[in-house]
């Protein structure tokens, strides 16, 4: 009885820790920042700060960095969220599926084993977002104190599990055949704070309703998920598309732009061309179909400011950013 009752201990000890590891021990996914395996990082970023303690509205907001500390290369500089607090990223270009990870978020643990944790949301339209399916066995009947410990190999799809220049991967296949999304087509990253009490009238919850238990209160000006970085592995750029541009075979003028912006085209072994104008939000204002070499795009009914424009064929995507300014 008593080796059955040691046995049903360690499966149940093993049920709860079968994630990757923290980095530095066989196993783990840590990407460090330098890794050839980056081709871009986040060029855009909107920040909506939380409380330092979500309880407490006299604790004021996070206020640690600005968007641009979310914005190229990891290297420790953070924009702190707070409780609850979110980060929307954009790229260049196109984040889309491949083999194996496709995009990595950098936090700044300074041990990691102090862990401040986000949820990872996508989209492919800046207005439908999608949340990765995540995990946490975590115990959560004590609340993980204000510089607690969390163990990253209990803690799966959840950014933050890794020490600071090291990001946390994920890999959109795991969002494959969800409805609205387009996960060769990833133009937004929102990363949202997970609070990490364990009370219920301010918890969070997995995928499987466990609580989400990370360190609580943080009412710090640093407080919240500490986003550095989000660094992209596959990409829709290529170096088809640059020699594309390169030769003139895609046109796009005049711009800045006033009533009217044309779209000339000559991409060998591309039929159908589609077109999507966004504006600076991720907004898709118009979209259709290049049906000959040259087209017109009405814009006098848009606001004068910066949009970007999007052009899909079989085999590449292009978007380029667009100037309108009536005055």
């Amino acid at each position: 009885m008593m080796r059955f009752l040691i046995l049903f201990i360690f499966l149940n000890v093993a049920a709860l820790a079968q994630f990757a590891p923290p980095q530095g021990q066989a196993g783990s996914s840590a990407m460090y920042k330098d890794s050839s395996v980056f081709v871009a990082w986040a060029s855009s970023c909107k920040i909506k700060r939380g409380l330092q303690d979500t309880a407490s509205a006299a604790s004021g907001y996070a206020s640690v960095g600005d968007s641009s500390s979310a914005l190229g290369i990891a290297d420790g500089s953070v924009v702190s969220l707070g409780d609850g607090g979110t980060a929307l990223c954009t790229f260049a270009h196109p984040i889309k599926d491949g083999a194996g990870y496709d995009f990595a978020v950098f936090e700044n643990s300074f041990d990691g084993k102090f862990l401040e944790l986000g949820f990872v949301e996508v989209s492919s339209d800046g207005l439908h977002f999608f949340r990765f399916p995540a995990t946490s066995n975590t115990q959560d009947s004590v609340q993980t104190a204000s510089f607690g410990d969390s163990d990253a190999s209990k803690i799966n799809n959840l950014a933050g599990k890794y020490v600071i220049l090291y990001g946390t991967p994920f890999d959109l296949s795991e969002m494959q055949n969800i409805p609205g999304l387009d996960i060769n087509y990833i133009t937004h990253v929102k990363i949202i704070d997970v609070v990490g009490s364990i009370n219920p009238s301010y918890t969070t919850y997995d995928k499987n309703g466990n609580k989400i238990n990370d360190p609580y209160p943080t009412p710090f000006a640093s407080g919240g998920f500490d986003l550095d970085a989000i660094g992209v592995i596959h990409s829709q750029a290529s170096t088809s598309i640059q020699q594309i541009m390169d030769n003139e075979q895609v046109l796009i003028y005049p711009n800045p732009s006033i009533n009217t912006l044309y779209i000339d085209t000559q991409i060998p072994n591309e039929s159908t061309l589609q077109y999507a104008l966004y504006n600076d939000l991720g907004v898709k204002l118009q979209n259709g179909f290049l049906n000959s070499a040259h087209q017109a795009i009405n814009t006098r009914c848009l606001n004068s400011g910066f949009y970007f424009l999007q052009i899909k064929g079989n085999d590449f995507s292009l978007t380029k950013k667009i100037c309108i300014n009536h005055e």
